[in-house]
């Protein structure tokens, strides 16, 4: 009797294990082609925004380690939007589209697409990262104060990346970035600005982000179940 019993209840524990193993997790899911690209992308633009930044600034900057969402929209369908990256200067609080595409961008048909022609002369047309950006950089703008600028920028972060001189200027290539920041800097400074505080703004903006893994994690699989 006992050792039946005792065979059985291993029968159990083995059902019960496999049966947790095979269980599905509705918040994880296999990382594509795609996004393993993107976030090689990112790393490497946010490697050069630190060096950019460092350059220019010194210490005095801010620059989020990774990703963060915006609670741009509470009670929405879609009530946070994620930033690739967030860079606060004393000149100015960047947000940033990367984007790790290969072959030739061109604009687009009209101001919210790009054209993409990859190695084999396909085209396709895709949303411009400055359209992806525009909810996130006006939701800055209106609950900021005024003296702090806030602009949007996309980068192409691949070396085998080669864009349009016709594209708009916030449009750039991830090697751009160190001249274009110099570029802001000087703007800033010729119109005798007030400097943005980093420290004051970082605290401003933190009360209206989610920073953590997983509130991230879920954003993403909500736009991937969405698409």
């Amino acid at each position: 009797m006992l050792t039946t019993i005792l065979v059985v209840s291993g029968c159990v524990f083995a059902w019960r294990a496999l049966t947790r193993q095979r269980k599905p997790d509705s918040t994880t899911a296999p990382a594509t082609r795609n996004q393993k690209s993107g976030d090689e992308g990112e790393a490497l633009v946010q490697a050069e925004l630190r060096s950019a930044l460092q350059w220019l600034c010194g210490e005095n900057f801010y620059l989020h380690p990774g990703a963060l969402l915006l609670n741009h929209a509470p009670g929405t369908e879609f009530p946070t939007a994620e930033l690739d990256h967030l860079a606060i200067t004393p000149f100015g609080i960047f947000v940033i589209e990367t984007k790790n595409w290969a072959g030739s961008i061109l604009p687009g048909p009209d101001a919210q697409t790009v054209v993409r022609i990859g190695a084999d002369g396909q085209r396709e047309t895709r949303r411009s990262p400055l359209r992806q950006n525009r909810s996130k950089v006006g939701f800055l703008r209106g609950v900021l104060p005024g003296t702090w600028p806030v602009e949007g920028l996309g980068v192409f972060a691949s070396a085998r990346c080669e864009i349009s001189a016709a594209l708009p200027a916030n449009l750039i290539r991830r090697t751009d970035l160190h001249q274009w920041l110099r570029a802001r800097q000087a703007r800033h400074d010729a119109r005798g600005d007030l400097p943005v505080n980093v420290h004051h703004a970082w605290r401003a903006i933190q009360a209206l982000a989610v920073t953590g893994d997983a509130a991230i994690h879920v954003h993403r699989i909500h736009v991937m179940q969405s698409a």
